[in-house]
């Protein structure tokens, strides 16, 4: 924790060094002709930095503060000093740094090594795409148990994985399985439920103290291991059989965690799974009026002349342009979708994760009907691709909902399109180094020469989820009361008419086994039910319930 602790400290610190190599626990004592002269106290951690120059220097820290900083040459001298330790001369100082693992020391070790061989310290690919506030920010986010808790409860998610997970044993029986990004480590505890002889769980966060406790606790230390550290910096003792991980973000790609678990392949065994395998990213156009004149009126604030006595309208263009930049997250009714989405597949067992640093997709829509199209709507489902079974797991409107929504990115200026009427255009997503993208969308309709583009920052989304569906308007062909209540009043020639049998639900796709008017059933004691034990089946129920 301590050292997790230095690590974020010294990330949100002012350096003159441009690459961060890693930091460790230690111990030091400073020597005097060999002989131990006082246990330096005030040192707690120790860092590597290598600034834009090829300098790389030793770092002595406090609570991540910088106490002192020796640079390390091809002549500064060292030399082990039993399994864990080293001892290290500058000019007219020597100390003594014992580290707190084998893994640290193995680490420094080839550090010293490169310098020795006058070679710049190798920086992992986390590191090299990842800037030091944008993983600060992360580590401490999902180092919070109320984030974990918030993933854990989304139903659809959780038992998904845990589903996936069992009913394809076989890729977990007696296999050594890697968990990437473990978290709490639900997945590392399924993987076990399933069979697993041992899991290994990577977890850059300090939320890895609290998923070792879980393990304890659980009595589960003999088969799953947590190694706090990122993927790209950490080693494993063995190859793996199976992959396990929960790496996607808003619109799939956000947080860019695809790149670390697609990394972790390095350790797969030939033949290996991974779980989730696939991952499809969809994206259809969208009419929403509603949305877009919310938007539109949020950026009309700074329109006011007056507020306060102060004129704000220079800043509304800025305002507008920033408030159509943000993507929206929420969920909405897939009636708002105006034509079938296209689909574009990320392959985790054979992509490389540098092909994710630009995403291009190419699309053509054909509208079903006429409407403004406001602008493009995105959501993800992945394959867990098992050898006896496979499992998707779905963030689409048309599915229950997941923490992840559904994300909209809007046009500063509506099309109009017509049935059949092509809409051409494609998106592009850049990555950047905040651990998110940018995402360009441009489109025109075809037999026209305007095009509209809009470039979003997937990173700063606008939040507005309230867990409810909007609905689209003049949807309704019969009466939506008498559908929920199970007649139909249908008017032939001024005549009307009443169906008694409850219809199909065709508006929702899924219901109370085909009927719109459900049962409701009041939670009761358990223990107060000394009569029939019959259970609510769907269709059959206790003897003293009317039927409506």
């Amino acid at each position: 924790y301590n050292e997790y602790k230095s690590y974020l400290s010294m990330l949100t610190g002012s350096s003159d060094s441009k690459d961060i190599h890693t930091v460790y626990s230690v111990t030091v004592a400073e020597l005097d002709d060999g002989i131990a002269a006082k246990s330096l106290d005030n040192v707690q951690g120790l860092s590597i930095k290598q600034d834009c120059t090829s300098s790389i220097s030793l770092v002595f820290l406090n609570k991540g503060s910088e106490v002192e900083r020796f640079e390390l040459t091809p002549g500064t001298s060292s030399c082990p000093c039993g399994k864990l330790a080293w001892i290290l001369n500058f000019h007219d100082r020597t100390f003594k740094i014992k580290f707190s693992n084998e893994q640290s020391e193995r680490e420094f070790r080839d550090i010293l090594s490169n310098v020795r061989a006058n070679k710049r310290a190798k920086i992992s690919k986390f590191k090299e795409r990842t800037e030091d506030s944008s993983a600060s920010q992360y580590f401490q986010f999902y180092g919070y148990l109320s984030q974990q808790q918030n993933m854990l409860q989304d139903y659809v998610r959780t038992s998904t994985f845990q589903r996936a997970i069992l009913d394809n044993h076989a890729d977990f029986e007696n296999k050594i399985v890697l968990d990437v990004g473990a978290g709490s480590g639900i997945l590392s505890f399924f993987a076990v439920q399933a069979g697993a002889k041992h899991v290994y769980a990577v977890e850059g966060s300090g939320m890895a103290e609290h998923c070792k406790e879980l393990i304890r606790h659980n009595k589960f230390s003999d088969r799953i291991t947590v190694i706090h550290g990122m993927i790209e910096e950490i080693q494993i003792p063995e190859p793996v059989d199976t992959i396990i991980s929960e790496p996607m973000g808003y619109m799939l790609y956000n947080e860019r965690m695809l790149e670390t678990y697609i990394h972790a392949r390095k350790w797969l065994k030939k033949g290996g799974k991974m779980f989730p395998t696939v991952g499809n990213l969809y994206l259809a156009p969208f009419s929403d009026e509603a949305l877009y004149q919310e938007v539109f009126t949020k950026a009309n604030f700074w329109y006011q002349s007056f507020f306060y006595g102060v004129d704000l309208t220079t800043l509304r263009d800025a305002a507008f342009e920033e408030y159509f930049k943000q993507p929206i997250v929420d969920s909405f009714d897939p009636r708002h979708l105006i034509a079938k989405p296209i689909r574009h597949t990320t392959d985790f067992i054979n992509d490389d994760e540098d092909s994710l640093a630009n995403i291009h997709i190419d699309f053509t829509f054909y509208p079903h009907v006429s409407g403004m199209v406001h602008g493009l709507a995105f959501w993800f489902d992945v394959a867990f691709e098992g050898s006896q079974k496979t499992v998707f797991l779905s963030t689409g409107p048309s599915e229950p909902l997941t923490h992840w929504y559904q994300v909209r990115c809007l046009l500063g200026k509506p099309l109009f399109a017509r049935p059949g009427q092509p809409i051409i255009g494609h998106v592009t997503l850049t990555s950047n180094k905040r651990q998110s993208y940018d995402v360009k969308i441009e489109m025109n309709l075809a037999g026209t020469t305007e095009k509209i583009t809009n470039t979003l920052d997937l990173k700063n989304p606008y939040f507005r989820y309230t867990g409810s569906t909007a609905v689209t308007c003049g949807q309704n062909t019969t009466s939506p009361t008498d559908q929920y209540w199970g007649t139909t009043e249908q008017y032939t020639s001024g005549t009307l008419t009443q169906q008694q049998a409850p219809p199909a639900n065709t508006t929702q796709g899924s219901g109370y086994n085909g009927y719109t008017k459900p049962f409701i059933m009041t939670p009761v004691n358990s223990n107060n039910n000394n009569t029939s034990n019959t259970s609510y089946n769907g269709s059959t129920f206790p003897d003293t319930t009317e039927n409506y």
